[in-house]
């Protein structure tokens, strides 16, 4: 017990002091995505030809190509930047992704994203201190239910912020879901969702939860978690780092903004 003891005592505050101090990143991390179209080609569609999972569209309305990026498709695999000739679209730092609206995510030279909106003032009065979430794995890789794990260990500490995972439906406020919600797990997402008493939130973890993720068009999926149940909050990434998925929380529950 002493040993046990004395040990963390010399490991020190472990804990990250998000969102007042932001930890050191890896160089590696792959964020939000920027565009420079006026260092685009005429007629160049290099990315949009890179990109397995057609996340990303040129504009019409433009005399010189703009690349459109769909981040709610986008799998941050780093492809199309690569394959780029000009540098002209290129994976960032910012780690600032979850939105409130689905359509909200697309990154476009002139266009603003807009980050998550806090819930409404009845939510917050209810979960505004305390919410629980229930999480569902529809079908996934496991990828995005590891870093929503890691969340809950020492250096992320989400019980912090007042957020916990619920064992049971009955026991929660709302539903995060991770996965392209397969058919074969189209029911338990449903059921599972009606057993949340009301009001309810839902969040949307992953690419494969928005939109489908590698797996999007196949039969035995349903495209993401919106097709079965309403989504308040939307994460993006394949999968999302653990500070996005935080960040996108606390934006929801209005304890941290800009």
């Amino acid at each position: 017990m002493k040993v046990a003891l004395f040990e963390r005592l010399s490991q020190g505050h472990q804990t990250s002091r998000y969102p007042a101090v932001l930890p050191a990143l890896p160089d590696r991390l792959r964020g939000r995505p920027t565009v420079d179209a006026a260092k685009c080609p005429p007629q160049c569609r290099v990315c949009v030809d890179a990109c397995g999972v057609q996340a990303i569209a040129l504009d019409p309305m433009t005399e010189r190509p703009n690349p459109r990026v769909d981040l709610g498709k986008c799998l941050f695999c780093g492809d199309c930047e690569e394959a780029c000739p000009t540098a002209a679209l290129r994976f960032g730092p910012e780690h600032r992704l979850a939105t409130s609206r689905r359509e909200h995510l697309t990154v476009q030279q002139g266009h603003e994203y807009a980050l998550a909106e806090q819930l409404g003032a009845e939510l917050m009065r209810l979960y505004g201190r305390s919410l629980k979430l229930r999480v569902v794995s529809a079908g996934g890789c496991n990828g995005c239910e590891v870093d929503v794990n890691v969340l809950g260990t020492i250096g992320w500490d989400l019980g912090r912020f007042g957020i916990s995972y619920a064992a049971s439906p009955r026991h929660a406020d709302g539903m995060l879901v991770c996965g392209p919600v397969t058919r074969n797990m189209e029911l338990a997402v449903r059921k599972t969702w009606q057993a949340i008493p009301d009001p309810k939130i839902c969040i949307a973890v992953g690419a494969c939860a928005i939109a489908g993720g590698p797996f999007a068009g196949h039969p035995e999926q349903l495209g993401g978690a919106a097709a079965v149940v309403p989504v308040d909050l939307f994460v993006p990434g394949c999968p999302p780092h653990p500070l996005t998925i935080l960040d996108g929380l606390l934006r929801l529950l209005g304890k941290v903004r800009g």
